[in-house]
């Protein structure tokens, strides 16, 4: 998807909206989010309520593709270019973007991402919701 053309409600911060019942996704957004300006970024797993009423135009079945980045002026990015954005708002990592944007290398890392996004439930598992399971109990299990 053209980064360009999707937008959303500004949120002033950046917002890494990641999918928090599964357990890589989660410590993957905690790992951007400090390597990016801590400062400047905010997580929310778009899995709690509400949390996509924030963000018009934002779907969970898209968010369940991929991780997204909203930008303060509302801009969003998906997947690989999502984190590659979030890690440019760190002077240090600002070369990375251009970097990305190379022929050929966006198309190759969108791919990797995409495979993983696809299989994140596979090879990490997944917590239970509070509705999947009452007691909780189970989510103690990852089922």
């Amino acid at each position: 998807m053209n980064a360009a053309a999707l937008r959303t409600t500004p949120s002033g911060k950046y917002v890494i909206l990641y999918d928090g019942r599964c357990p890589f996704c989660t410590r993957q957004s905690r790992r951007l989010a400090w390597l990016a300006r801590p400062e400047l970024v905010e997580m929310a797993s778009f899995q709690e309520p509400g949390v996509l009423d924030r963000f018009p135009g934002l779907t969970h079945e898209a968010c369940m593709k991929a991780m997204h980045l909203v930008t303060p002026d509302g801009r969003v990015f998906l997947g690989a270019e999502a984190i590659v954005q979030a890690l440019a708002t760190r002077r240090l990592f600002a070369w990375v973007a251009p970097v990305y944007y190379l022929p050929g290398l966006r198309q190759l890392l969108n791919g990797l991402y995409a495979f993983i996004a696809a299989n994140r439930y596979r090879f990490w598992g997944k917590t239970a919701s509070a509705d999947e399971c009452e007691s909780g109990a189970c989510g103690i299990h990852g089922t």
